[in-house]
This record gives C-alpha cells, sequence and structure tokens, in this order.
C-alpha cells in the first residue's frame, strides 16, 4: 500500500504543481485552453490544486497509517470517475485520441491497483 501511495504522491503531486505553475502546457499536451484569466483561474485550480491535494494527501498517508486506507479509497474514486467520465466522453464525442487512450490505460490499472489494496486490507482486520 505504501509503494502505490509514494507513486501515487510523486505523479498526482508533480503533475499538479506542474499544471498550477504552467497550466498553458495543457494546451499542447491535451489540446485544453484557456482564452480568458478566469480560465486559466479554472485549470490551475482543477488541473493544478485538485491534483496537487490528492498527491499531498497520498504522501501524508505513507507517514500515517490510519490515513492511507482513506488515501487509497480516494484514490480509488477520482481515478475511477476519471476514468468512467473520460470514456463516456470519448464515447460520446467519437475521439479517443492518443492522450485520451493514456488516460483510460492509467485510470484503469490506478483503480484496478486500489480496489485490490482496499480487498486486501479488507481481508486482513
Amino acid at each position: 500500500m505504501k509503494i502505490f501511495l509514494v507513486i501515487s504522491a510523486l505523479g498526482w503531486g508533480g503533475y499538479g504543481l506542474y499544471c498550477l505553475i504552467n497550466p498553458a502546457m495543457l494546451a499542447e499536451l491535451a489540446g485544453v485552453t484557456s482564452t480568458t484569466p478566469t480560465g486559466a483561474i479554472e485549470l490551475r485550480a482543477m488541473y493544478g490544486g485538485a491534483q496537487t491535494g490528492l498527491g499531498l494527501f497520498a504522501a501524508v498517508a505513507v507517514f500515517c497509517a490510519a490515513w492511507q486506507r482513506s488515501a487509497v479509497l480516494a484514490l480509488a474514486f477520482v481515478t475511477g470517475g476519471l476514468f468512467t467520465a473520460r470514456l463516456i466522453g470519448a464515447l460520446l464525442a467519437g475521439d479517443f485520441s492518443s492522450y485520451t487512450v493514456g488516460g483510460l490505460g492509467f485510470e484503469f490499472v490506478f483503480t484496478a491497483i486500489a480496489i485490490a489494496l482496499l480487498r486486501k486490507s479488507a481481508a486482513t482486520t
């Protein structure tokens, strides 16, 4: 569980901080742009703030055993929700770009690992 949390902390936290500092990179990477200062603020909040917060939660849980299951549960819901929404969006748009497929793969694997860890921890308690 700790290894998963460390990877999550680095991945979510690192990507979130990068998006917070440089939201314009999302235009090239994912085709997501802002046309107003409010749009840039929204990109920083959703891609930067939310993902950094999730990464920090995972990082704290690495060192706080009482929070580990909650952090993995949060990761399962967030990645599962992203996977579901991305899949529905791709099906509705009829578009599976390499970015979308990569996101789906990442989110599916992380959700599956989180669920497996939660089941394993439930079986041992």
